[in-house]
């Protein structure tokens, strides 16, 4: 393909409460085996984008130990490859990413020592299946300067949390407000762009000397009526999980039968980093329902309704349902868990209670120690 990629990967976790404090939102896991990283990664592999570039920032540990080695996704080549860029302390420069304009502004180098003449940007906070090579025909076909991948969300659903576009008959954008306060449409922007790669570092540099910060305000919003800023529809699956709640019912969507098929079935693939561990054990007395256990993991108790992530134990008697159990928990015996997520490596106390409710999922977090001498 004739471009590069950036993902945008800085984003602090303000909205994912308890969940927010030990990783970035690009590095949650999802559906059992993955990261949230990984769709967007994986899409820039499918599309055939072989020099990819994924800019972090907040609560790094976790993101840079996923991405340790490009070759999960096919990035492990000598032209192109994966490029981490963190914050960086400079002779010109001493500031943290001020914003994603910035952030990119900061790596500019990046764009001007490559050749391909278009850029993809990204979010990786979506979690999502689409082929960049379809949105950058459509960008050629419409002579547009920047094109907007948006999705039209469903009823009832919020849309103040996100770039909101209205579009006239021929897709260009006329609108675009950033979170409102109350949203007149219901087509939002999923985070993804394609620009001209001469474009973006001209935009970039007008952003820096202006002193405006943000790719959507300081150029989508301002220019929307100077450039030719088009919208391309996504109409397959679309979620961005930055909010608890959006968080849980992404990974709770894992759990019908259509979704992991779109997702997991046929060629091309979403890939990620691969742990040598040992396929899930169910004990004698053991019970799941309608679940998703990942490799790892023990069951001795009833699941229903529920993802268990890596290397989960759950102790005899106990029941987990409509609930989300991270990586390398282990649930104590006469445990009940129920529309929860239990945050990673925690330990639960043998006859926990630990309730939830459907439309207020809880945040379970614990620091006990699991070996007390």
């Amino acid at each position: 393909m004739r471009a590069i990629g950036i993902i945008l990967a800085g984003g602090n976790g303000s909205k994912m409460q308890e969940l927010g404090k030990r990783r970035a939102i690009a590095a949650m896991p999802i559906a059992g085996s993955y990261r949230a990283i990984d769709f967007a990664l994986s899409n820039m592999s499918n599309s055939r984008i072989q020099k990819v570039a994924v800019i972090t920032q907040y609560n790094t540990r976790s993101l840079n130990e996923h991405l340790s080695s490009s070759k999960w996704w096919d990035f492990g080549r000598k032209q192109g490859g994966l490029y981490v860029f963190t914050p960086t302390i400079t002779a010109d420069n001493s500031n943290w990413f001020l914003g994603t304009a910035d952030s990119m502004y900061q790596n500019i180098n990046f764009l001007k020592e490559s050749h391909e003449p278009y850029v993809v940007i990204a979010s990786g906070e979506g979690v999502y299946r689409l082929n960049y090579n379809k949105v950058l025909e459509y960008h050629i076909e419409k002579k547009a300067d920047i094109t907007v991948v948006c999705h039209d969300l469903p009823a009832g659903e919020d849309a103040t949390r996100f770039g909101v576009i209205k579009m006239n008959e021929e897709s260009r954008i006329v609108e675009f407000e950033e979170k409102p306060v109350v949203a007149d449409s219901t087509t939002v922007s999923t985070g993804v762009y394609i620009i001209r790669r001469r474009l973006l570092i001209e935009l970039l540099e007008k952003c820096a000397q202006e002193g405006r910060n943000d790719f959507v305000s300081g150029v989508l919003v301002r220019y929307k009526n100077i450039k030719q800023i088009y919208g391309y529809k996504m109409k397959s699956y679309w979620n961005n999980i930055a909010t608890v709640e959006s968080y849980y019912r992404t990974n709770m969507d894992f759990l019908k039968s259509d979704v992991r098929s779109y997702f997991f079935t046929g060629y091309p693939g979403v890939y990620s980093k691969v742990d040598d561990l040992p396929p899930a054990k169910y004990n004698v007395g053991s019970k799941v329902k309608n679940s998703l256990i990942s490799s790892g993991c023990i069951i001795n108790g009833t699941v229903e309704n529920s993802l268990l992530f890596k290397k989960v134990f759950v102790g005899s008697n106990c029941i987990i349902r409509n609930s989300i159990i991270l990586n390398d928990v282990y649930i104590g015996d006469n445990t009940v868990i129920e529309n929860c997520i239990v945050e990673s490596r925690d330990t639960i106390r043998a006859n926990s209670y630990y309730c939830g409710e459907k439309d207020k999922i809880k945040v379970v977090v614990e620091n006990n120690n699991r070996y007390v001498m």
